[in-house]
C-alpha cells in the first residue's frame, strides 16, 4: 500500500529544530535570570561555609549521581586545579570516582552506602559536604547527609524542584541551593553555573578582586 501522508520537507524541519533550539536557549536563560534573586544568598552563604572550612584546613566532600556525578567532579577538578585565576591546591575529594569502592560497597552493602562509607571514612568535624540532587531525593545522597551531620560536618545542598527530602533534613546551619524549576535539565544548567559562582566565590575570599 502506498504511503501517501505529506512529507516534510527537509528545509522544514530544519527550520522547526532551529526554532525548538532556540526555545531551548530561552527557557535555559530565564530560569537562570529567575533563580539569580532567589540563589545568590544561599550561593554566597555557601561559599562562607566552604572558605571558613578550606582555611581551617578543612576539605570539601562532593557526591551526586548521574550528572550530578559529573558536576561533583568538575567543581572538585575547579578547586584542585584552577578555577581562572593562579592559586594554590585547595582540598576537595569527589566521591564519585573510585569505581572498585563504590562497586565493592554497592555489592557487599547496598548502593545506598556507596557515598556514606565514603563519608564516614574520610569526613572530620568542620569539613563540607557538597551534596547535588536535582530532585532532592537521591537515597545515596541523603545518607551521605546523614553520616557528614554525624561527624559534624557542614551541608551545601544543590536540588531543584521543592529541595525534596534533602530539603527536609538538613540543619540550622547547612545551605539549601534549590533550583526553582521542576525539569532536570534546567536544574543542571543552573547548578552548572552555580558550580562556577563557587569557584568564583572562594577565589575571590581568598585572593581579593582581581
Amino acid at each position: 500500500m502506498t504511503n501517501t501522508s505529506p512529507q516534510k520537507k527537509p528545509s522544514d524541519t530544519g527550520s522547526e529544530l532551529e526554532a525548538r533550539i532556540g526555545g531551548q536557549f530561552r527557557d535555559s536563560a530565564e530560569t537562570k535570570q529567575k533563580s539569580a534573586g532567589k540563589l545568590a544568598a544561599p550561593i554566597a552563604q555557601a561559599v562562607e561555609s566552604m572558605v571558613k572550612s578550606l582555611l581551617a584546613g578543612g576539605k570539601i566532600l562532593a557526591c551526586g549521581n548521574g550528572g550530578s556525578a559529573a558536576d561533583a567532579q568538575h567543581f572538585s577538578a575547579e578547586l584542585l586545579g584552577r578555577f581562572e585565576r593562579e592559586r594554590p591546591p585547595l582540598a576537595c575529594v569527589a566521591l564519585t570516582t573510585d569505581t572498585s569502592t563504590l562497586t565493592a560497597v554497592a555489592n557487599d552493602y547496598s548502593f545506598e552506602e556507596v557515598f556514606s562509607k565514603q563519608v564516614a571514612a574520610l569526613g572530620s568535624p568542620g569539613d563540607v559536604l557538597l551534596a547535588i540532587s536535582t530532585s532532592g531525593n537521591s537515597k545515596n545522597v541523603l545518607r551521605a547527609i546523614q553520616v557528614a551531620h554525624d561527624r559534624d560536618m557542614r551541608i551545601v545542598a544543590m536540588t531543584g524542584r521543592d529541595g525534596g527530602e534533602i530539603g527536609n533534613v538538613l540543619r540550622a546551619d547547612d545551605v539549601n541551593i534549590c533550583v526553582p524549576h521542576a525539569r532536570t535539565a534546567r536544574i543542571q544548567e543552573v547548578h552548572l553555573l552555580t558550580l562556577h559562582c563557587l569557584c568564583d566565590g572562594i577565589d575571590y575570599m581568598l585572593l581579593g578582586a582581581e
